[in-house]
């Protein structure tokens, strides 16, 4: 087996492991396993949502650009009518 495929087989058997934990978990002691899980799941929302207001909040913004100067075609039209 390629080193990828030995680690694929190793999360499968830990996500597999993790599951009958939870459920296990979840049958024994429901109510702590369901507050501590909506509560990391919000944290982990909310971490994320902060992180992203972060750096917003500390990047500057970007140099505007400078567009060459080009006449457009109403000021063409404007210039041919003047000739």
């Amino acid at each position: 087996m390629s080193k990828d495929q030995t680690l694929g087989a190793v999360i499968l058997a830990v996500s597999v492991i993790g599951i009958v934990v939870y459920a296990a978990l979840l049958y024994l002691y429901a109510l702590i396993v369901l507050q501590v899980t909506a509560f990391v799941a919000v944290a982990i929302v909310l971490g994320i949502l902060a992180w992203i207001g972060w750096t917003m909040a500390t990047t500057p913004p970007p140099a505007p650009l400078e567009m060459p100067e080009t006449s457009t075609a109403s000021e063409q039209a404007t210039e041919s009518k003047k000739d």
